[in-house]
């Protein structure tokens, strides 16, 4: 069966796509988007994470044929204005956000949809948009700080001084120690 949709901002056209082969397998296998991982393959991980229609999205339990027409993002459709780098994937390094790496394309693309729906996301609005990918590595504190320096920097403060943040207001840094 044919498949047309868009991928990473480029329209995608499949003439042979079986009838209930997975997301995950014709990025993966079809189209060589090494950067979905497959993990548990029962929609329980999340490594398997793409973003469609900018909603965080398990592609293993995501037939293909459903993103007919869609607009598909994957890790790969994820960088700077200049090909390098996005800044939330600077973020990720700058704060020990990725230790083996399995997570972090599914953990970038939940924090992307996250600070594309909430500007100034709390902590706990960014620990429940990565709660659904396990990390085995960082401990998701690094994970966290990176988002949240993300975020203040895309809305121009200064993450340590806290301008534009609730004067009087403990942060949620202050509360977890």
């Amino acid at each position: 069966m044919p498949l047309v949709f868009t991928l990473n901002g480029d329209e995608i056209r499949l003439d042979d796509i079986p009838d209930g082969m997975l997301l995950v397998d014709v990025l993966r296998d079809h189209l060589g988007l090494t950067g979905t991982k497959r993990g548990c393959e029962t929609g329980t991980c999340g490594m398997c994470s793409v973003l469609v229609d900018g909603v965080l999205t398990r592609s293993c339990r995501t037939k293909a044929i459903d993103v007919a027409g869609r607009l598909v993002t994957t890790i790969e459709g994820i960088h700077g204005p200049d090909g390098a780098l996005s800044d939330l994937q600077a973020a990720f390094l700058e704060h020990g956000a990725v230790q083996c790496g399995y997570c972090t394309p599914a953990m970038v693309l939940a924090a992307e949809a996250l600070l594309r729906r909430h500007s100034d996301p709390t902590r706990e609005q960014i620990r429940s948009a990565i709660n659904g990918i396990l990390c085995r590595c960082t401990g998701y504190m690094q994970i966290v700080d990176a988002i949240e320096a993300t975020a203040a920097v895309r809305a121009g403060r200064n993450r340590r001084t806290g301008q534009n943040r609730t004067a009087g207001r403990r942060s949620d840094r202050e509360q977890e120690r």
